[in-house]
């Protein structure tokens, strides 16, 4: 049986660390261990009674055969109408909205994939590949879809002392004529950190000022699946309102984690102007040969969580919580000595170095000499579940994630026992 093989490119695909260490955890949890799980990026709160009913009504009343590939048009007219209202983003023509800028996909992560495979090609022989800019610590995913689609990943580093964000003059130093997309990720995974407007606003005017000298293909696509999710007094902005990049900027979002729909599997991705609305089409063109349409029946949940005061109520509610958690995980992890880790703002993660407990050995043995070293141990003897960082690029290595999308009591007793491990390290 030799002669079978699986692809090159899938053989060489690593898989999502956040995912395999969320798995494990639950493994052990179901053999019967005690398991305290920080890996997972999912909210621990249900989706809000109103969606779950539109869902069940639409249901019902025989929403339940194909859809069009990229959505109804009233859905995309409503996802056009928020983020022309609330992010700025000119979505609207003359007469009105257009969903026409607007695709819908089976989550976030689909919708990624979708644009950066619609955007991105191998290289010819002997021709160098396209880049995409990645700043550093950033989501395990980025990676890996853009090497899959024959890009190259140029990262741009930024660390603790600027909480996680680069600034303009690195981005500047980073561009190439082959630098294609700048992924931007606010508030971030896994860094719980997020750019304020002004730092966006700056960055904009280096890739106006890049799109219009060495690199004149290149786009944004901001990530802004945790705008919802934000607490330490830095409103949300997004980059796709700044004029000078409008019709180069792909804005990414979904329902997953502000609305606690992550099994619902919905993103949305959006491009106003010409070259956009050529791209969504694209996108469209290229999801009818994956999945076609979403769920029919999601669809007025969809419209249901953009549109009702009450949900907009229950999505401020579990922010609050999430602000509460955030200031209580902070105070736990400044308690544990070796352990370093920036104000979180936005997001349910922070993202602290740990590097001061390395060259140390667990109090079950386990000599401490990275990230993963530290996750593995601590699994193990305290079953307590973080997310190594190694994979998350830049200094990374030095850090875990740890999500906060779980109760208070939970945070303690999970702070309880990793401030145990460490003081039991030798």
């Amino acid at each position: 049986m030799s002669e079978l093989h699986l692809s090159n490119r899938v053989s060489s695909l690593k898989p999502s660390v956040t995912v395999a260490f969320t798995n494990r955890a639950k493994a052990l949890r179901a053999s019967g261990e005690d398991v305290l799980i920080f890996a997972a990026g999912e909210p621990d709160f249900d989706t809000p009674e109103p969606i779950k009913d539109a869902a069940i009504k639409a249901m019902k009343a025989g929403e339940t055969k194909y859809k069009p590939t990229l959505g109804d048009m009233p859905t995309r007219d409503a996802i056009a109408k928020k983020l022309t209202e609330e992010n700025g983003i000119g979505l609207s023509v003359e007469g009105g909205l257009t969903g026409e800028h607007v695709a819908i996909g089976a989550g976030g992560k689909h919708v990624l994939f979708s644009a950066i495979h619609a955007l991105f090609d191998p290289p010819a022989p002997g021709e160098p590949a396209q880049e995409l800019l990645l700043p550093t610590p950033s989501w395990v995913s980025y990676r890996p879809i853009a090497e899959l689609a024959g890009g190259v990943v140029r990262e741009i580093p930024a660390g603790v002392e600027n909480d996680f964000k680069i600034t303009a003059d690195q981005l500047r130093d980073a561009i190439t004529p082959n630098s294609r997309m700048l992924v931007l990720n606010s508030p971030s995974n896994p860094c719980g950190t997020m750019y304020s407007e002004a730092e966006l606003r700056a960055i904009a005017a280096v890739v106006a000022e890049a799109a219009a000298s060495t690199a004149p293909g290149l786009l944004i696509l901001t990530d802004e699946i945790y705008e919802k999710i934000a607490y330490g007094g830095i409103p949300h902005f997004s980059i796709g309102a700044v004029p000078e990049v409008a019709e180069r900027t792909i804005t990414l979002n979904g329902l997953s984690k502000a609305y606690a729909m992550t099994g619902w599997r919905i993103g949305y991705g959006a491009m106003p102007g010409a070259f956009g609305k050529k791209l969504i089409k694209a996108l469209g063109t290229l999801q009818g040969q994956m999945t076609t349409c979403i769920t029919s029946f999601n669809y007025a949940a969809i419209r249901e969580a953009l549109t009702n005061p009450a949900v907009r109520d229950d999505v401020a509610r579990m922010n609050d919580a999430f602000a509460t958690r955030a200031q209580l995980m902070e105070k736990r992890l400044a308690e544990i000595p070796g352990v370093k880790c920036p104000k979180p703002t936005g997001a349910f993660y922070v993202f602290p170095d740990i590097s001061g407990l390395f060259g140390k050995t667990s109090p079950g043995g386990a000599r401490i000499a990275s990230a993963a070293d530290l996750a593995e141990a601590l699994l193990g003897e305290a079953k307590v579940a973080f997310v190594p960082g190694e994979d998350f690029g830049g200094c990374g290595g030095n850090h875990v994630r740890i999500s906060f999308a779980c109760s208070e009591e939970t945070i303690n007793e999970g702070m309880d026992r990793f401030a145990g491990f460490v003081a039991g390290m030798k």
